[in-house]
């Protein structure tokens, strides 16, 4: 053939050709991409601490140990509401030109996949206390601390953030250990990490391969939500996935950070009301005492009456405790006490 006699006409031809394969192989289907997986209403672009933080998350080599995906199998429920779609991703960008740091997914799992960690764990003081010493908060934690991101002061200025460290774990400091800067944009990055809700209509991606979850034995007659808990909850299981990483395995808290659940008045109160109210509201009355502000983690996590049932009940029937057990109409009546009268109305 003479094409393959003129350099001009064989270079042409394929330079021609590969523009027209990366137009069909790359750029179009980018464009589809681009177009179909927009943002999902409600989220939101990353601040500028925020973006900080996400710079500090890869620099610490976070993202070796961690991932930022929900996939869709059933091991994954205990990280996220749901499986990730791409629209999850469709707001983030590349750090700049230079830089194509912008997706985080990850592929191992050392340490817990951090999709939903803004809502799964929120507490500030949690977050500062696990980066300065990760086996403060959980024993068996094999995550490394990062004791330079914080700085002792004997004098803090006004503004400044204390950790609240377990006297056991500050090997001899004296001051304050206050968090520097960097260690409250890696908690901002953290904090913004959340799945979205999807838009209605848009029909929600199941998880795949779980356990046949018909309602076969699950569904209960009105007599049997009277029970105190249902039968198939483990509130050991269900205290442990919620609440352990604060309050401990053992109920003891962690002194100066956390309030023991063991002996608490609160706990002890045969009226669980005020149990209840903290669950789902959060709760900062003990701030002053050096305690962090507890997030409203029925509400964050949307348990349910049942679940929250379960682990009230265990709280109160473990550690030495041995108060009233409450009912699944108990917390409902809470519940709906604690709703706004809007949203009350509305559902009229």
């Amino acid at each position: 053939m003479e094409i393959y006699n003129n350099h001009k006409r064989l270079f042409g031809a394929a330079i021609i050709l590969f523009i027209v394969l990366t137009m069909f192989a790359a750029i179009l289907p980018a464009l589809n991409a681009e177009k179909n997986d927009v943002p999902l209403p409600g989220s939101k672009a990353l601040t500028p601490d925020e973006l900080a933080g996400k710079g500090i998350y890869i620099r610490e080599g976070c993202i070796a140990c961690h991932t930022q995906q929900v996939r869709n199998v059933d091991m994954d429920k205990i990280w996220g509401s749901r499986p990730g779609i791409a629209a999850d991703y469709a707001r983030i960008k590349r750090t700049d030109v230079w830089r194509n740091t912008a997706m985080l997914m990850g592929s191992e799992r050392t340490g817990p996949d951090l999709t939903n960690i803004g809502v799964r764990q929120p507490s500030q003081d949690w977050l500062l206390l696990h980066f300065y010493n990760p086996r403060s908060v959980v024993a068996q934690s094999i995550m490394p601390a990062y004791p330079w991101l914080f700085e002792v002061k004997e004098y803090p200025f006004p503004g400044d953030v204390a950790v609240h460290v377990p006297d056991e774990y500050r090997k001899g400091i004296t001051g304050q250990i206050i968090a520097t800067k960097e260690a409250m944009q890696l908690v901002a990055y953290l904090k913004s990490l959340k799945q979205v809700s999807l838009p209605d209509g848009k029909p929600t991606p199941l998880f795949l391969y779980g356990k046949d979850s018909k309602e076969t034995g699950i569904a209960q007659s009105a007599a049997s939500t009277k029970a105190i808990a249902a039968p198939q909850l483990d509130g050991a299981a269900l205290y442990t996935a919620n609440c352990s990483s604060c309050h401990q395995p053992n109920g003891e808290g962690l002194a100066g950070a956390f309030p023991a659940l063991k002996g608490s008045k609160v706990v002890l109160d045969d009226n669980p009301e005020v149990q209840i109210t903290i669950i789902m509201k959060g709760y900062n009355g003990r701030a002053n005492e050096g305690y962090g502000v507890m997030p409203p983690v029925g509400t964050n996590n949307n348990l349910k009456p049942e679940e929250i049932v379960a682990i009230i009940n265990h709280e109160r029937t473990s550690w030495g405790n041995g108060s009233k057990q409450v009912t699944v109409d108990d917390v409902k009546k809470v519940i709906a006490a604690l709703k706004p009268a809007n949203e009350i109305a509305a559902k009229k």
